[in-house]
């Protein structure tokens, strides 16, 4: 059944000049699931803004006599076939309503990119019981769980030695290198839940509007000429954590069980404990087909948090 507002409530897309309120709000929410707010004024401001994103149509504002009480929003990659979503709210009748807008949009999307149906993706907190069994409750089911992995600086950390046979290209300066750190990406990731490929021009994009990223945060693992593994890392968790944050790391199939994922985490650990950093911080899927979890273990990394996917299909309009 379709949700109704109160006829109090509106609802209108956001805009930039709205990013302080979602902030509140999604902060207020995560605070009182997790204990802290997990979100800055520039997360929310770069999902405004991220290329590919349209307000107008893929995302929902809902107030109660002016006050921001619900926030949601739909977002794909590449071909579309994978969607993610997000609603925040403490209300159930909104989330509801959200939740609805969300799958109507998904059904246009689908239609719009060609797809029968596409899969729609949405993370809850593992401590938010209440919400999981109401996402059960709207036709999602647990797709994957994520760890959020950290490992704490107290000390100074050596340099890892660099692996024999192996360059270090620290920075993407030039289109080449960024060309080539995106078909490691790519060709790395492949298959691997929620992952969307990109094509190169959509990549770059969304990398460059992301606030807390630059390229020279961007580092390359050659062998014989050949770009073999890439890691990323963002500046994202430096405000409310005091940590380096690794958005993605890939090491190409055939360079595996040579110790390049060890070397790339270890020599991030050194540069954020020289930094000043209180640690190092990423997220692993725990059904990821390569050892990953395994990996970041062995280097001290210890799980400090739990998020879940939630998944859906929804069929084309």
């Amino acid at each position: 059944m379709t949700a109704v507002l109160p006829s109090s409530y509106t609802v209108r897309p956001p805009t930039l000049e709205d990013a302080q309120a979602v902030l509140e709000l999604v902060s207020g929410y995560n605070t009182s699931v997790v204990g802290f707010a997990d979100y800055t004024l520039d997360d929310a401001q770069d999902e405004i803004s991220e290329p590919g994103f349209d307000p107008t149509t893929d995302g929902w504002l809902v107030f109660d006599d002016g006050k921001l009480v619900g926030y949601g929003l739909i977002f794909g990659k590449g071909d579309h076939h994978l969607l993610d979503l997000d609603v925040v709210t403490t209300d159930p009748v909104v989330e509801r309503f959200l939740l609805d807008q969300v799958e109507r949009r998904a059904a246009e999307l689908a239609a719009e990119h060609g797809h029968s149906a596409v899969q729609v993706d949405i993370v809850n907190y593992q401590a938010d019981k209440a919400r999981e069994q109401r996402l059960a409750g709207y036709g999602f089911d647990r797709g994957t769980i994520f760890y959020r992995m950290r490992i704490d600086h107290d000390e100074a950390v050596p340099a890892p030695a660099v692996p024999a046979g192996v360059t270090v290209r620290r920075g993407a300066p030039d289109e080449a290198s960024r060309r080539a750190a995106h078909d490691v990406l790519n060709a790395s990731f492949a298959g691997q839940f929620g992952f969307s490929p990109r094509s190169y021009e959509e990549w770059q994009d969304a990398q460059e509007s992301f606030s807390s990223f630059d390229w020279s945060q961007l580092t390359l693992l050659e062998i014989d000429g050949e770009a073999v593994a890439m890691q990323t890392c963002t500046s994202q968790l430096v405000e409310d954590e005091n940590c380096g944050y690794i958005g993605r790391l890939g090491v190409l199939e055939k360079a595996r069980g040579k110790g390049l994922a060890k070397f790339l985490l270890r020599d991030q650990f050194a540069l954020d404990a020289a930094a000043g950093r209180s640690g190092t911080i990423l997220h692993v899927d725990t059904n990821n087909p390569t050892p990953a979890l395994g990996v970041y273990l062995s280097v001290g990394m210890q799980p400090t948090m739990v998020l879940e996917v939630w998944r859906r299909e929804v069929v084309a309009a």
